[in-house]
């Protein structure tokens, strides 16, 4: 596996937009499009929050109805969420306009949106938007950052991924963007992901990967515990890469997945570390834990504790939160029996074991807990299981920006 630079046009056959369409946002883009030139297989998942905005919907019926998928049309600063059959006939109006503008079927024009909830699109800016994004499109990296860019709201930089992988002799690509920075906690949030490939592998095969792997990736990130309305991850894949077709439990797949993993995974810390006001990615890592279930429910228990991010902000080795944390997760365990470090690249330090505190350093701790990428390792002592997660710390400017976000 080979990272490269790139995003949603790194694959063969993809190209990409980010244009100014006006719709909230006065002085940044805030339109994005990407478009396969061949039709592309679907899978999806989405918000588990039962209040779902329009554009999910739609795209839930795409993917599990439509044959093929060859378009997304994406927009920020409103949601389209809670916006009833006026914002779902919004979302037909975005499919038709950008499958005019593209020469594809309507169906085949996927629709996101992220931002305000409860405020219907302005529609004629978003079918405007959507000529200026079919001009602009095209398949070079720049091309896939502006479309990374547009798709910002509260983020403070943009996110993409892209890795190559031999298929049997042929170069295939997986290509990802994502924007999310607040109301993150995945149950698979106002997190948006798209991830391309040119390989060739059945919509059937795709799904289980993608299904398989969010459970280890984007579900493992929270921000603040809110599971947005319009949480969304489609990946499409084109064929483009005319690798022999991948089958279930041979090695090609097993790096096809390990591919998308990365792409996932590399998003997914993104967006952790780019929590609203957030100073540094809190990863928590547990392992020896007795099921996978367990290790799952530990870990994001850690990194969703406000005590705990406030704690991190505070490089304050408070390790009694942690405890805590661990304790009311679900998971049963032997406090006396498990391990608790803090590791960053300035250093690793012992902090509690056997029940009681170990003999360490606050000052130590501290500068470890300084540094802009942090990690909580729990050992359990119970099993093998493993799991990781990925939060932020809890800041001043968290509120701030979330206490006038509408305004």
């Amino acid at each position: 596996m080979k990272i490269i630079t790139g995003g949603v046009t790194a694959a063969e056959g993809f190209e990409a937009a980010g244009v100014e369409a006006g719709i909230k946002y006065k002085d940044r883009k805030d339109m994005a499009l990407i478009y396969s030139k061949k039709p592309c297989v679907l899978a999806g998942t989405f918000t588990s929050n039962v209040v779902k905005a329009a554009p999910v919907i739609w795209d839930k019926n795409v993917v599990e109805g439509a044959p093929f998928g060859q378009a997304v049309v994406i927009n920020a600063g409103i949601a389209n969420a809670c916006t009833g059959q006026e914002g779902y006939g919004y979302c037909e109006r975005t499919a038709a306009r950008g499958a005019k503008a593209l020469g594809v079927p309507k169906e085949a024009v996927l629709v996101a949106s992220t931002g305000v909830i409860g405020m219907q699109l302005p529609i004629e800016k978003i079918e405007a938007g959507i000529d200026k994004l079919a001009q602009a499109k095209a398949d070079t990296i720049a091309a896939g950052t502006m479309a990374a860019e547009a798709i910002m709201t509260t983020d403070t930089r943009s996110k993409q991924a892209a890795v190559e992988i031999d298929i049997k002799g042929k170069k295939v690509t997986l290509g990802g963007m994502c924007k999310g920075s607040g109301m993150i906690h995945p149950n698979m949030c106002t997190m948006l992901a798209f991830v391309t490939t040119d390989a060739v592998i059945s919509k059937e095969l795709l799904t289980k990967a993608v299904k398989e792997d969010v459970q280890d990736t984007f579900n493992m990130v929270s921000v603040d515990g809110d599971t947005s309305t319009n949480d969304t991850l489609l990946v499409m894949a084109n064929g483009m890469a005319e690798n022999p077709e991948i089958e279930e439990g041979t090695p090609e797949f097993a790096l096809f997945k390990e591919a998308l993993h990365y792409v996932n995974e590399s998003l997914a810390k993104m967006m952790a570390g780019d929590g609203e006001g957030a100073t540094a990615l809190f990863e928590t890592k547990v392992v020896g834990a007795a099921t996978k279930e367990d290790a799952r429910r530990l870990s994001k228990s850690v990194i969703c504790s406000s005590l705990t991010k406030a704690a991190i902000y505070g490089h304050d080795a408070n390790w009694g939160r942690i405890l805590c944390a661990l304790g009311y997760s679900g998971a049963s365990f032997d406090p006396e029996k498990i391990e608790l470090y803090f590791e960053s690249r300035s250093g690793r330090i012992l902090i509690y074991k056997d029940g009681v505190a170990a003999d360490y350093s606050e000052e130590e701790a501290s500068r470890i807990l300084s540094d802009p990428e942090v990690r909580v390792l729990v050992d359990m002592k119970m099993g093998t299981e493993t799991a990781t997660a990925w939060g932020c710390d809890l800041t001043y400017d968290y509120v701030k920006i979330n206490a006038d976000y509408r305004s």
